[in-house]
């Protein structure tokens, strides 16, 4: 997941009273951001940049399950950022793999450098909107697009899922002979969040070539921390907190199973909880899918060949 490091600790038990229903969002600190309806922004799928972080040891046991499911529909948007390279997987897949030459330890240094490169990758883009997933995340591409559009990407957006209840609080280090202590709400990488590009393009002085990593140094926390810390804390923008986006920390079988093809990400237990994942049925038991990503992918894109076939029914 985005960061090993106590910024992300327990999913959230309840929400703001603002609470926008119909988009499963709300609003704290600073702003009121909900989102004005005649703002909407005709929104496709090559307006966004879905950015993946994984690494070297991730290729194959959680790159492959989703470069299989939902990248295949999002080829063009997705770009993988890792820390090798692997010219076999970019072969087999034609998927867009960035090396970003950054180590593969998971530390805090690592992943804020992964992050700094997708945010120049993003940039340089010229896409609207810049979403940054995590190798366990399951991507449900209708909903994405649909809570994007309700938002223009000209606007200050920052969407995402708290993983505390409350903001986190850091200590500024501004000069050798103390330090500030700053409060800011971020959303955790783990579960995924989106930035408008015109908030991105705002966050260029603390965030472009390589600006990213010392920024992060200031407050020494990991990249997703960084980033809340960069919106909320310097730009003043408050964080949109949804409910759409999930990470393997919660308790994903507590997702109602109507609801789970309405999320905009999934994800699944890790070695240590593998049993946390979306009930959902489908064609495939939880042994032939355990992470339930194919059944979700199957019952999104009834048409993708590996599927299990729905068998007609025949009248009497």
């Amino acid at each position: 997941s985005s960061s090993g490091f106590g910024c992300i600790c327990l999913s959230i038990p309840g929400m703001d009273p603002k609470m926008n229903q119909e988009k499963g969002t709300w609003t704290g600190g600073k702003g009121e951001g909900l989102p004005d309806f005649r703002s909407r922004d005709p929104l496709e799928l090559k307006d966004i940049f879905i950015a993946v972080k994984t690494t070297r040891k991730y290729h194959r046991s959680r790159l492959e399950l989703l470069i299989q499911t939902w990248v295949s529909q999002a080829k063009e948007q997705t770009y993988i950022f890792t820390d090798c390279e692997d010219k076999e997987l970019r072969m087999r897949t034609g998927a867009n793999i960035i090396n970003t030459n950054c180590s593969a330890a998971h530390t805090r240094q690592a992943l804020c450098c992964k992050m700094s490169v997708e945010y120049d990758k993003f940039i340089e883009s010229q896409k609207k909107w810049f979403c940054h997933v995590d190798d366990d995340n399951y991507v449900i591409l209708p909903s994405l697009l649909r809570l994007l559009s309700s938002y223009h990407h000209s606007q200050d957006v920052y969407l995402g899922r708290p993983s505390l209840d409350h903001p986190i609080e850091a200590a500024e280090r501004i000069k050798s002979d103390g330090s500030v202590t700053v409060k800011f709400w971020f959303a955790t990488g783990g579960a995924g969040f989106c930035i408008s590009r015109g908030l991105a393009l705002k966050m260029s002085p603390w965030a472009s070539l390589g600006n990213f990593i010392s920024t992060a140094e200031k407050i020494r926390l990991p990249d997703d921390c960084t980033i809340g810390y960069i919106i909320e804390a310097l730009l003043e923008v408050a964080l949109t907190h949804t409910h759409l986006f999930h990470s393997h920390l919660e308790n994903l079988q507590k997702l109602p199973t109507n609801t789970a093809l309405e999320q905009v990400t999934l994800s699944y237990g890790g070695f240590e909880n593998r049993r946390n994942v979306v009930s959902i049925v489908g064609g495939f038991s939880l042994a032939e899918d355990p992470t339930r990503f194919k059944t979700v992918h199957c019952l999104l894109y009834q048409d993708t060949d590996w599927c299990p076939k729905l068998k007609p029914h025949h009248k009497n």
